[in-house]
């Protein structure tokens, strides 16, 4: 009788009220910062880092006037206020005016915390970003692991069905079939053997479409995404889903009590971003083929209306006497049959009458939208463009932090700067650990090419989105 009173919901809905309802957990007094230890949390150096990065793009960009930092899933503002802090003393040591032209922007669902700095721009969702779009950074650190998902588990016959879980007290039940967009984005991205029964996959479309919308909030610049992650041919043979509370693991129960997260699949989100870039729909790995971009599927003169008028397909065209020596006579010279688009060998192709080069995907008004004709921005032949993946320890190294050890002579000479360079290497080794914090996985997201390859040349233990799908 208990379980016909209970309120059972899909892992999705449950985690979005747990978490940000009225009293969810991220809108707590304590913040997470009281459950759980981020990299923002471990040490300065983070934010430093960042701050690095952040001038990096500044000068990709050519200093703009307005140089714009979003911190998606903010908390309580600590990551900007830190690279505020940063980006004072590097105006001052460079000259570049970096402080000034500085527009730092906190999303966070959270209300605005007590006492931040008033440069910082308060935003309660995406949405609320400048409409014609921003150039700068957008940084998400730990957000999209708490951007909810449904959760699918393997039954008896090996078809996923979502998972439902009493609010209360996290019991679960197994209900309907998967179907429509999210047992597409199952095949596609968490392919697991599903005739074993209780195997389970996190959907995550959600994520994707949140990932999308925010590379989309950049008109130039670089968007970053860390967090724990997982690849398509190495995913979690039960899921990852998991709660913490006062920096402990717990069971995932969605009552408001405890954060819950699950790992991330990066690798489909990198291929929603570049969706979003080139205002198309989510491609499938074939379309990750040079050949489904090749130049000559998009020149204009293939929708001339001229191609496609009655005369050019009637069937006199296509008679015998058309090849007889009589295709030399003057009406055949009349100017409108010498015009150089007349002659072309791409108009002679059978491949210009394919029904793929009508496809109604063409024509679509969002391919219309000014930025996705920037040349430079939208070229899938220019590697600049294409996002890269990386390790945490890796990124941060390329950012300058270094945990090595002070030379022990220092200790002898200048006891206090030991001590400080010290625990200095110290935080920055937490960051760098590869059991730990080192072991995040960074997405680096360009919207221009200027923007690609600013952690170095060689992509530092990088790998693009093409070369995750095996293309």
């Amino acid at each position: 009788m208990a379980s016909e009173t209970r309120e059972w919901l899909g892992w999705r809905d449950a985690a979005e009220h747990a978490l940000y309802g009225p009293e969810g957990f991220f809108r707590r007094t304590e913040g997470p910062a009281g459950h759980f230890r981020t990299s923002v949390h471990a040490s300065p150096r983070y934010a430093a880092a960042v701050a690095e990065l952040l001038a990096r793009v500044d000068r990709a960009l050519g200093h703009p006037a307005e140089l714009a930092m979003v911190d998606m899933g903010a908390g309580r503002g600590e990551l900007l206020t830190g690279v505020l802090a940063c980006a004072a003393g590097m105006a001052a040591r460079r000259g570049s005016g970096l402080a000034e032209r500085l527009r730092p922007y906190a999303v966070e669902r959270a209300p605005r915390p007590p006492g931040l700095d008033p440069r910082i721009t308060w935003l309660g969702d995406l949405g609320e970003l400048p409409r014609d779009g921003l150039d700068g950074l957008l940084f998400a650190n730990e957000w999209l692991d708490n951007v909810p998902v449904d959760v699918a588990e393997a039954d008896a016959d090996g078809a996923w069905r979502r998972v439902l879980v009493a609010t209360e007290d996290g019991a679960e039940r197994l209900g309907e079939q998967v179907g429509g967009a999210d047992a597409d984005w199952l095949a596609r991205w968490w392919p697991s053997a599903r005739d074993e029964p209780g195997l389970r996959a996190e959907i995550g479309r959600p994520r994707d479409e949140a990932w999308a919308e925010a590379v989309r909030a950049l008109r130039s610049g670089l968007a970053v995404a860390v967090d724990y992650a997982h690849e398509r041919g190495a995913r979690p043979l039960f899921g990852t889903l998991t709660g913490f509370r006062e920096g402990r693991e717990v069971r995932p129960v969605p009552d408001g009590s405890c954060d819950l997260t699950a790992h991330v699949a990066l690798d489909a989100c990198a291929a929603a971003g570049e969706a979003a870039l080139r205002g198309m729909a989510d491609p499938t790995p074939e379309d990750h083929r040079p050949a489904d971009h090749r130049p000559a599927d998009h020149r204009p003169a293939d929708h001339r209306p001229a191609d496609h008028r009655p005369a050019d397909h009637r069937p006199a065209d296509h008679r015998p006497a058309d090849h007889r020596p009589a295709d030399h006579r003057p009406a055949d010279h009349r100017p409108a049959d010498h015009r150089p688009a007349d002659h072309r060998p791409a108009d002679h192709r059978p491949a210009d009458h394919r029904p793929a080069d009508h496809r109604p995907a063409d024509h679509r008004p969002a391919d219309h939208r000014p930025a996705d004709h920037r040349p430079a921005d939208h070229s899938r032949a220019d590697p600049s463009l294409l996002p890269v993946t990386l390790p945490q320890r890796d990124a941060l190294r390329a950012l300058g932090v270094e945990g090595r050890r002070p030379p022990l002579a220092l200790a002898t000479d200048d006891p206090a700067a030991y001590v400080r360079a010290l625990s200095a290497a110290g935080e920055a080794a937490e960051l760098l650990d590869p059991a730990g914090l080192g072991g995040f996985t960074w997405l680096l997201q360009p919207t221009v090419a200027v923007c690609g390859g600013l952690l170095g040349p060689g992509r530092p233990g990088g790998e693009t989105a093409a070369e995750r799908l095996g293309s």
